[in-house]
């Protein structure tokens, strides 16, 4: 998928660029910067005294020398004061600026930490939005595989608010699905041991023959997205854009009438193509999925899709605050 939030080490990341949370001298310090000057070594700190220091809100690109990535991108992301000293503007313009150079140097692939959320101050939230926004609006322009790599979950900070609703409703929805799964169970064994009839011999049902019942095959979920896509009036690059799937994976999706993708990218599509439940449903159906209140990452999904939230980025956040897989493929 595109956008990726994943837990890892920034500096053990494969991929064409990392973006450093540098300070404006470019001479290293702490948290980040630290970490990726001592993984990149000494070369690193020569080339950046000759890079001159950089502007808050700008970027600089050096060498990767000894990490995995070919390129660091070091850019300086503002100190929060009270969100009145531009502290925004600067913050979004160190992911363009980011991204930008990482076009101009034709990468593939690029990996960012949550830029000023740690010492500098800014609220994770506030921050973690303004990360998502800035690369989902390059992404709709762009190819490239961007991931937001948060070192661990307590880093991680999604609006208290909207985290107390989604628990507040899988509390809700997984009490309720687990009570009534044990007492059907319960119910199911009573008649059994109640009807004296299943002691009677197997029932057998007249069905049709194989050729016959392979006439009646419904549309494929490929064909289905097809015909969804054409009834929203989307371009095809629109629809794979907005459910955070990669360009090749649609293309497979489209040659092969019968590809079965994974649930995630049955989810991804409805949500980019804006159905409501009953459609997520049935577009769940022809890959052979379907949604259960036994499921976590089901019932976040679904509470996304009944209060008519369709930004798969801000879902992915959820999925991730609460341990589960994202969206997309």
């Amino acid at each position: 998928m595109p956008l990726q939030i994943v837990r890892n080490d920034i500096t053990k990341m494969k991929v064409d660029a990392i973006v450093n949370a540098a300070n404006t001298s470019l001479l290293g310090g702490g948290g980040v910067d630290g970490a990726i000057h001592r993984a990149a070594g000494p070369k690193l700190l020569a080339e950046c005294r000759k890079l001159n220091g950089c502007p808050t809100g700008d970027a600089k690109m050096a060498k990767g020398y000894r990490l995995k990535a070919k390129y660091i991108i070091h850019t300086v992301g503002p100190i929060y004061r009270d969100g009145h000293h531009q502290e925004e503007k600067l913050l979004r313009s160190c992911y363009q600026k980011s991204l930008a150079l990482a076009l101009e140097k034709d990468c593939d692939s690029i990996a960012f930490p949550l830029i000023s959320a740690g010492a500098y101050g800014y609220p994770k939230d506030q921050a973690l939005q303004i990360a998502i926004e800035e690369i989902s609006h390059f992404l709709l322009e762009h190819d490239m595989m961007v991931y937001l790599v948060i070192f661990d979950l307590k880093a991680f900070q999604i609006s208290a608010k909207l985290f107390a609703h989604i628990q507040s409703y899988i509390d809700d929805h997984y009490v309720i699905s687990h009570s009534d799964a044990v007492s059907s169970l319960r119910r199911n064994r009573k008649a059994l041991l109640d009807d004296s009839s299943v002691m009677e011999g197997p029932v057998y049902y007249e069905a049709l023959n194989l050729e016959d019942a392979l006439k009646q095959i419904d549309e494929s979920f490929s064909e289905m997205l097809m015909r969804k896509i054409d009834e929203a009036g989307m371009k095809d690059s629109e629809c794979y854009k907005k459910a955070n799937v990669d360009r090749k994976l649609f293309s497979k999706i489209c040659s092969h009438k019968n590809y079965k993708p994974s649930k995630k990218t049955v989810l991804a599509f409805a949500i980019a193509l804006e159905l409501p439940l009953d459609e997520t449903n049935d577009m769940l159906k022809k890959a052979g999925y379907a949604l259960s209140h036994s499921n976590k990452f089901d019932i976040i999904v679904e509470y996304f899709i009944i209060h008519k939230h369709y930004d798969i980025y801000e879902i992915n956040e959820a999925l991730f605050a609460f341990d589960q897989p994202l969206l997309g493929g």
